[in-house]
C-alpha cells in the first residue's frame, strides 16, 4: 500500500492510528463509491511535485474492477503526469465526511463519448470526520441523553435531551427547573447514551449557555473531553444514520 496519505488539517494529526479510520468491507466502499458518482461529487487527484487535476467519477464496475474519471474538462498533461505518477491520492467530501483513498493501474482511454482515467476500484478507503462543527439534530426524543449529576449538587442526578450532536461535543436541555450551570465547569463522570444499547463514559466541558425561546430551560453547550477510538467510531456511526434518517424523512441534514 501507498506509504503517504497527504493528511490535511481535517484529519487526525500525524502519529494517529489511522486503522481507526480506515474502510476494509467492500460493500461499503462500493456504496461511498455510488454516492460520489449519483452525486458528481468533486473529486481532487493529486501526486507528489504537485499535479493537481478536479474531476468526478463517470462510472464504475465493481464486477470488472474499474473505476473511471470524467477528464473532459481535465488538462492533458496533467492527466498523462497523474497517469504515469507511482502514487495518486483521491479525495472528496461527501456531506460532512472527508473520504481519502489511493488510485492504482491508472491508463487514460478515449471514445466516442470523450477522454477518461480508469483505475482499479479501491480495495480500501479512509473516512474522516470534515469538521468537528458539523452537528446533527435527533430524529427521536427518548435518545440520546447526557447522565450526569449536577456539578452544583451532587445530590441531584439528571438525564438530560440532546438537541444536536457532533464529534467534538453536544447541545442539551436543562429544564427551567433546575438550577444552572455556571459556564466554564468541567464535569468528569458522565454518560452519553446515544440509544438504548450504546453508552459512552465521557467528561465534558460547558462552553456555551443560552435560553430556549420556545419550551422553556436553557440550552447547554458542551464540548467532550478525551474520547477512545471505540467512543469516536460509535459517535461517527451515529451521525452517519442520524444523516441518513433525516434525509429518509425530508428533514434538513
Amino acid at each position: 500500500m501507498p506509504s503517504k496519505l497527504g493528511l490535511k488539517p481535517e484529519t487526525p494529526q500525524a502519529g494517529t492510528d489511522l486503522s481507526d479510520f480506515r474502510i476494509d468491507a467492500s460493500p461499503e466502499i462500493l456504496g461511498y463509491l455510488r454516492d460520489l458518482m449519483k452525486g458528481q461529487v468533486r473529486i481532487h487527484l493529486s501526486s507528489p511535485g504537485d499535479l493537481t487535476l478536479q474531476t468526478q467519477i463517470w462510472a464504475f464496475d465493481a464486477a470488472k474492477d474499474v473505476l473511471a474519471f470524467d477528464l473532459s474538462t481535465a488538462d492533458t498533461r496533467v492527466a498523462e503526469a497523474l497517469r504515469d505518477s507511482d502514487e495518486v491520492t483521491a479525495v472528496a467530501y461527501l456531506d460532512a465526511v472527508k473520504l481519502q483513498f489511493e488510485l492504482e493501474n491508472l491508463v487514460i482511454v478515449s471514445d466516442s463519448d470523450g477522454k477518461v482515467l480508469r483505475a482499479s476500484v479501491p480495495r480500501q478507503m479512509f473516512r474522516f470526520q470534515r469538521r468537528q462543527a458539523f452537528r446533527v439534530q435527533p430524529t427521536g426524543n427518548a435518545y440520546p441523553r447526557l447522565v450526569l449529576n449536577h456539578p452544583h449538587d451532587a445530590a441531584l442526578p439528571l438525564r438530560l435531551r440532546v438537541l444536536d450532536i457532533s464529534i467534538g461535543g453536544i447541545a442539551a436541555q436543562l429544564p427551567s427547573d433546575v438550577p444552572d450551570f455556571r459556564l466554564g465547569t468541567t464535569i468528569r463522570e458522565t454518560i452519553l447514551e446515544l440509544d438504548r444499547e450504546t453508552h459512552l463514559s465521557t467528561s465534558v466541558r460547558l462552553q456555551r449557555v443560552s435560553r430556549i425561546e420556545h419550551g422553556g430551560g436553557t440550552q447547554l453547550g458542551f464540548a467532550f473531553g478525551e474520547l477512545n477510538a471505540q467512543a469516536i467510531r460509535d459517535l461517527q456511526v451515529y451521525i452517519d444514520q442520524t444523516q441518513k434518517r433525516r434525509r429518509q424523512f425530508g428533514l434538513p441534514a
